[in-house]
């Protein structure tokens, strides 16, 4: 449980490449996320070529990070897939989550940046990369071995005032 608990949204990175095995090991873990039915709805677009980072960087203040980040991952939600088409950001949303506790796990920094539901972040998302119809973009994940060496450390964020039990 310790990556739960030491996980952070890392938004500055070395220069130092993210591996392929790291990068596969990402997507081993995202595609273990629970789905809808089992729809497993999900593809991934990974960029490295910094152009397209930059580019990325500009679609909303909040993506600046991929800037300098040497990985960018695209989560994307196919609706060929969609049994059932209400859940497909719960089930991306799981995709994502486990893409962050995986790269904390391997010791590197991410953070998630949002884009669905927002049309116009998506839009932009899929023209950029050619998107048919049929795919939906979710978020962009920057990815990249974190600039500060405490940026993975635990903070107490358990308020006991937020929980209601009824028995």
């Amino acid at each position: 449980m310790n990556i739960l608990f030491t996980r952070r949204s890392v938004r500055s990175f070395t220069d130092e490449a993210v591996s392929e095995a790291q990068v596969e090991q990402l997507l081993k873990a995202a595609m273990q996320a629970p789905s809808a039915r089992n729809q497993q709805c999900w593809e991934f677009i990974v960029v490295t070529k910094k152009d397209d980072l930059v580019k990325l960087s500009q679609t909303h203040s909040g993506a600046k990070p991929i800037e300098n980040a040497p990985v960018c991952i695209i989560v994307l939600g196919n609706k060929e897939r969609m049994v059932m088409p209400d859940r497909w950001e719960q089930d991306l949303g799981a995709v994502t989550q486990n893409i962050l506790l995986q790269a904390t796990e391997l010791g590197l920094g991410s953070v998630w940046c949002g884009i669905a539901p927002a049309e116009d972040r998506m839009d932009l998302v899929k023209n950029m990369y050619g998107l048919n119809d049929n795919l939906l973009v979710y978020c962009t994940i920057a990815i990249g071995h974190p600039k500060n060496s405490d940026a993975l450390k635990f903070v107490d964020r358990y308020d006991s005032s937020r929980v209601t039990y009824v028995k």
